[in-house]
């Protein structure tokens, strides 16, 4: 993993004063803070909350990680895609931060990397300038020639290509257990987790600065509230009074049953992202899309996460695995465990929203893309925002009050 620099390292080295600073040691009240959302984004927060001492209670209208969390490919990477640089090096400290959660919580990471190529040759040729930038930004990342990617991979057919782009800090986890340990790791805390609990309304006094909220399972007042709501688009507008552009598109993952070690890296392949679980589940996550039927389109109208029918769902996921057996043939025999429609976090430029709203001044959001990736450092750095009521530097490019353009890239 690269180094972190001398800034990265003062701001990230701030958030271990927290825990003196919100103890109630220094004589004053444990601050309350609410996070609303348990996805992956809202139980990393939760859980350097509660670990720097805070009171925590965490509210979700459903269950940990059943939606945006639930959906993802779980691939944790700082690959060419995370642009700008300064986006790049917050993955960075991302997978960072995932590596001492692996060390401090075991979550269970599977490391090793990721393969990416492509068959148009001049997508291919660009891959490699794109690699060149990432080696530029601090990884170790190389084209790997066809010679040695049958060692790399034995299980894989490459196709015709002649190389494909090693990103070798690359890894990937089950995003619901790693959200589950999280909590439960605030739980022994302190921290309280509400499911099936959603909240109608935030209102604040301005006399005390205190905000209570209003629940299906009753009021709850905080010092305090995190908005970690993910892809919903009418949640902060609802609940904070601000409107968050999003461009937010559905994606199928597809689930396989345990088999037998098969692939070692994750395989970003034309048409399809495979890797496997250490648990021996093989994740598939499409690229371009289901068809673009009118069909389709009215199904997907009301945001579902579920397919109408077994059959349909199956449909899909048999779709999915086709694309998947030309390049990981012995996946062939592999059963289908679980497909579920995920619906991405994506503000309209791509970029994580962190920051407090402006008619709430105690009202933090939190939606990211790449929220896997970032979930550690984001969960840091809310932490601190939010305890210490200051703005850190390495999120002072994606405050909510940003104007937002639609940028696509990738």
């Amino acid at each position: 993993m690269p180094d972190v620099t001398r800034r990265d390292a003062i701001a990230l080295g701030a958030v271990g004063t927290l825990a003196a600073a919100c103890s109630s040691e220094t004589g004053g009240p444990k601050r309350r803070v609410a996070v609303v959302g348990a996805g992956i984004i809202g139980a990393s927060i939760a859980y350097h909350l509660a670990k720097a001492g805070s009171l925590v209670t965490v509210l979700d209208r459903y269950e940990i990680a059943t939606r945006a969390s639930r959906g993802t490919f779980a691939w944790l990477n700082a690959t060419w895609a995370k642009q700008p640089r300064q986006y790049h090096r917050l993955n960075q400290l991302g997978l960072a931060g995932w590596q001492e959660l692996e060390r401090d919580l075991a979550i269970p990471i599977k490391w090793g990397g990721s393969l990416e190529w492509f068959e148009d040759t001049d997508r291919q040729a660009l891959l490699g300038q794109q690699l060149a930038e990432q080696v530029e930004w601090g990884e170790p990342a190389r084209m790997v020639p066809r010679s040695e990617l049958s060692t790399l991979e034995p299980n894989v057919n490459f196709g015709s290509v002649v190389s494909a782009g090693l990103s070798p800090n690359d890894g990937a986890l089950d995003p619901v257990l790693a959200a589950r340990t999280l909590l439960e790791r605030a739980i022994e805390l302190g921290a309280e987790v509400k499911i099936n609990c959603p909240v109608s309304e935030i209102s604040r006094s301005d006399d005390s600065g205190i905000s209570v909220i209003e629940t299906a399972q009753g009021s709850v007042e905080v010092d305090a509230v995190v908005l970690a709501t993910g892809a919903d688009p009418n949640a902060t507008k609802t609940l904070a009074g601000i409107d968050i552009p999003q461009r937010s598109t559905p994606g199928v993952i597809v689930v396989t049953e345990p088999i037998e070690p098969l692939i070692n890296r994750i395989a970003v392949a034309p048409g399809v992202h495979i890797h496997q679980r250490l648990d021996g589940r093989v994740v598939l996550g499409e690229q371009d899309g289901a068809p673009q039927t009118q069909a389709h389109a009215t199904r997907l109208a009301a945001r579902p996460n579920q397919f109408p029918t077994p059959e349909l769902a199956n449909e899909h996921a048999g779709r999915i695995l086709a694309i998947a057996e030309r390049f990981v043939p012995g996946i062939a025999s592999a059963k289908i465990e679980d497909v579920y429609i995920g619906w991405r976090p994506l503000p309209l430029d791509g970029h994580p929203v962190m920051g407090f709203a402006s008619r709430q001044s105690n009202t933090y959001l939190a939606i990211a893309h790449s929220g896997v990736s970032l979930a550690p450092i984001l969960g840091k750095l809310a932490a601190q925002e939010v305890l210490e009521g200051i703005e850190v530097e390495l999120l002072s490019n994606y405050r909510p009050t940003r104007q937002f353009e639609e940028v696509r890239r990738y």
